[in-house]
């Protein structure tokens, strides 16, 4: 921890890396307190840099230091100096060099879970973005590329298990019952890709053979017991090397790829090279332990590790600035392979949800900054929304610009020209220039400019002349730290259509008489008009069509256009998209009825065009779910965005909750009998939809209020086959009175009290809970032998989950939840920072609260600023809520 002020890191600072480390031997005796880690680098004069450097600054930090030396000498006191990020060498020979390193680690005390840690007898690493100097000097910077050898050994009774990246070249035994193994990976990559996994662990195997016919040994590590539970993700490996290869081109490099799943992770998972490791969360599923939601979530994750072999290991990035660039492509891959795998409608309405949920308020908040920033205190805070889900909106956006031919031009030039380099925009946006003969130069500025821009759209239709014209303008994000730039115009891709009463798309045909060859309007100016022809009848706009651009959009569309829209829009997601716009605008009235005493009877339309989707056949039944779906307390307070009051909008969410499940009761009780579960259980993308669809009417059905309803969400929960079904009744009844809810939590916690990874859908349902107890009981929870404050999954489950998605009671009027998150806020950022810095982002939105919460927000956000020794990773976040 530290108390002096942190020092800023800029973009404009840049410069390469005065030498470059050719190759890294680790030799690795592990040890639960004292892990001896002897480093080789073989560092040569960086030829390319501005000038020659007379020193070597080498990162390094939180270890106890043995031995130092250089060329096989040990290293007098005067030829280095202890700095306070590492060491510097000051005499250093000419030329290529070799430097010795000798350290001693404490893998069993780091609960950071950053470096070398370990965690139920498992030693592991993680090393993404700055972890690698937790275990020994290194220029630990993302555009120092090497090859690694790394030899492991460890006590074989306890560690049988010896992995690292690359390919297993040698293994053997040992005296005194230790045994090692040496691994060596031929592709260079930087040290935030190195990775050792070490323990007892159960595993399953499997094999690919690649399209050039080499055979890659697959193998998934876990927990004993476990081993079952990992078939689903060896599936998910196996479908996303082939569509790798179908859909980019991308072939798997090394004759091994593991993946480990192991129960203390910070993040979700890691892709180091040849060696993913994973938190479990996101490897282990079974009928009986896992929900839908989860199989799709490690079927998407596993994909998104894996691509990131090309995106990311193969080529990386410059910089810690160019994050997007690694991880913005790779979520676009990931979705991609999701909505080729599954809907492609339902896939791109759930990226859009994310989108909404997280990143539209991350770029309203006081946390905005642009896909690329250009400055931060402690890069872990820039694992964002921003980065991975607008940077991926971005990449998608040039697919829309250029056409699917010339963007597949542009990433094999990518792969081609910057293969075994760390890449920046600027190379990965010449890519698409060059393929494309297009200039790009404006439409980079989505890189470079904070927050959502605005779209404008109004319709003018001349009966007379049989035109239409649509009128588009755009506006600049409404930021409360405006930027020292006004921000200029973007280009702007707007998919759209014209539909005619019976629903048919019309041709577009411009005013001069020429059909457009697409669909797409590009908007790269404050506002343009582009008229259409040929329309003697005013016909309904759809939009945006695909949510083209992350924009916020304003539409003249009347009640009816957005009811005809809901029911008609051959585009399914703006069908989508239509039936949210007319359930947020009913929305907005009751909330703004109940905010001023009186009464709005807004939900009988709404309940009309619920209705066509019921009864319409062609559409899928996970699509129906996400129509049904609909917007939540949050999304309202989003829309809301000033003085917001949340219990309001919990209630004006509720009401038209029960207002449209009494209008459609004895259809959605139809429907919920004849999507009874029959058969085994099966995780395809159809069985999924179907369990969706049934607990979706559940949900709606459960507003109602009814003795038959409140009986409804028992019955499910008792006569559930899958756990899919089991824990969405459980999260309902957690809502319930005592007598309705106890039972069914006590019996869930008996049941599966012994798995950690079912026990979190147990801690989240209660911090759900909308009753007036939830944070009684969530402070209760926290002294539970099951829950582990330590544990960064507990912590996610249970705290910020109330954080985050218990709106009523994390927004109590009086404060005490706020207070309660900073308290955990502070308890955790003493041994975690990272884990602290993310629940301390849950307060990004208390600007927008009305007077008596944003007072006590601010109240509890200025003490918790006010704490001595705060991590950097907090202080930062802090400091941009709490300023003016």
């Amino acid at each position: 921890m530290t108390t002096a002020r942190p020092r800023t890191v800029r973009l404009k600072d840049y410069r390469p890396p005065s030498h470059v480390v050719e190759t890294v031997h680790l030799d690795i005796a592990l040890d639960a307190h004292r892990t001896r880690v002897k480093s080789k680098l073989r560092i040569r004069p960086n030829y390319a840099a501005d000038a020659p450097a007379s020193h070597l600054d080498l990162d390094g930090t939180l270890f106890e230091v043995e031995s130092l030396s250089l060329n096989g000498r040990p290293m007098t006191p005067g030829s280095w100096t202890k700095t306070e990020t590492g060491i510097t060498l000051t005499a250093l020979p000419k030329g290529a060099f070799d430097f010795e390193a000798v350290t001693i680690l404490d893998p069993e005390s780091n609960k950071a879970l950053q470096g070398l840690y370990r965690s139920k007898g498992v030693f592991c690493t993680q090393c993404e973005a700055e972890g690698f100097r937790r275990i020994t000097y290194m220029l630990d910077r993302p555009d120092v590329l090497a090859v690694y050898t790394i030899r492991l050994e460890a006590d074989v009774s306890q560690a049988p298990v010896l992995l690292a990246n690359g390919n297993l070249i040698e293994r053997g035994t040992l005296a005194k019952g230790r045994h090692y193994a040496i691994w060596h990976d031929p592709h260079p990559k930087p040290s935030y890709l190195f990775a050792l996994v070490a323990g007892d662990l159960g595993s399953i195997a499997s094999d690919f053979m690649t399209r050039s016919g080499r055979k890659v040994d697959l193998r998934i590590y876990v927990e004993h017991g476990k081993e079952p539970r990992a078939a689903w993700a060896m599936d998910a490996l196996k479908r996303s090397m082939k569509w790798d290869e179908t859909r980019f081109g991308r072939e798997y490099d090394l004759e091994q790829f593991n993946i480990v799943a192991v129960s203390d992770f910070n993040m979700g998972a890691m892709e180091n090279k040849g060696l993913n490791i994973f938190n479990d969360r996101l490897v282990l599923a079974s009928a009986e332990s896992a929900t839908d939601a989860q199989f799709e979530a490690i079927e998407s994750v596993i994909a998104h590790e894996y691509f990131h072999n090309w995106t990311g290991n193969r080529i990386t990035c410059r910089d810690w600035f160019q994050l997007c660039l690694k991880e913005g492509l790779t979520v676009y891959r990931d979705q991609e392979f999701s909505s080729d795998e599954r809907s492609k409608t339902v896939q791109r309405i759930a990226d859009v949800r994310q989108l909404k949920a997280l990143q539209f308020p991350e770029d309203a908040g006081p946390l905005a900054h642009p896909v690329r920033p250009d400055s931060y205190i402690e890069i872990n805070n820039f694992y964002t929304a921003t980065v991975y889900e607008k940077g991926a909106e971005l990449v998608r956006m040039l697919h829309t610009l250029l056409g699917g031919q010339d963007f597949r031009r542009a990433m094999d030039l990518y792969f081609d020209r910057h293969d075994g380099t760390a890449a920046t925009i600027e190379d990965f946006i010449a890519c698409f220039a060059e393929t494309s003969g297009r200039d790009l130069t404006q439409f980079a500025r989505w890189y470079l400019q904070p927050g959502t821009p605005g779209l404008a759209c109004t319709i003018a239709h001349d009966k007379a002349r049989a035109t239409l014209t649509l009128t588009l303008a755009q506006s600049a994000p409404v930021l409360p730290h405006p930027p020292k730039k006004a921000a200029r115009p973007l280009t702007i891709p707007v998919r759209i259509g014209l539909v005619d009463p019976s629903g048919r798309d019309l041709p577009l045909q411009a005013a001069d008489g020429t059909a457009l060859s697409g669909d797409v309007l590009v908007l790269d100016q404050a506002a343009a008009s582009f008229t259409f022809t040929g329309l003697k009848q005013r016909p309904v706009v759809s939009v945006l069509r695909g949510f083209s651009a992350p924009v916020n959009l304003t539409i003249d569309h009347s009640d009816a256009d957005l009811e005809f829209l809901a029911v008609h829009d051959s585009d399914l997601f703006n069908r989508w998209q239509a039936s949210q716009a007319f359930a947020m605008r009913s929305l907005l009235q009751i909330y703004g009825a109940l905010k001023s005493g009186k009464r709005s009877g807004r939900g009988a339309a709404l309940a009309r065009s619920l209705k066509a989707a019921l009864d319409d056949a062609s559409l899928d039944a996970a699509y129906r779910a996400e129509l049904l779906r609909l917007p939540s307390a949050p999304d309202l307070m989003r829309e809301v965005a000033v003085d917001v009051d949340p219990a309001i909008a919990y209630r004006a969410h509720r009401t038209l909750a029960r207002r449209v499940a009494t209008a459609l009761g004895p259809e959605l009780e139809k429907l919920y009998r004849a999507l009874r579960p029959t058969g085994p259980f099966s995780p395809d993308a159809k069985s999924a939809g179907r369990r969706a669809l049934r607990n979706t009417i559940l949900t709606l059905l459960s507003a109602r209020g009814d003795p038959a309803d409140k009986k409804r969400l028992v019955d499910q929960f008792d006569a559930a086959t899958t756990m899919t079904d089991a824990a969405h009744a459980l999260g309902l009844l957690a809502h319930e009175k005592p007598s309705l809810r106890a039972r069914p939590l006590d019996q869930f916690r008996d049941r599966w009290q012994g798995d950690d990874l079912v026990i979190d859908i147990w801690f989240s349902a209660q911090a759900q809970s909308c009753r007036s107890t939830a944070l009684a009981d969530v402070k209760r929870l926290l002294a539970h032998p099951l829950f582990k404050i330590t544990t960064p999954n507990k912590v996610r489950a249970l705290i910020n989950t109330f954080a985050s998605a218990n709106p009523v009671n994390f927004h109590r009027p009086d404060g005490a939840g706020y207070a309660f998150v900073a308290e955990q806020i502070v308890a955790i950022d003493g041994f975690n920072p990272q884990v602290a810095s993310r629940l301390a982002s849950t307060f990004r939105s208390w600007r927008t609260l009305e007077p008596v919460r944003r007072a006590a927000a601010q109240k509890t956000l200025e003490q918790l600023a006010g704490t001595g020794g705060l991590s950097r990773d907090v202080s930062e976040v802090l400091s941009k809520m709490t300023s003016a």
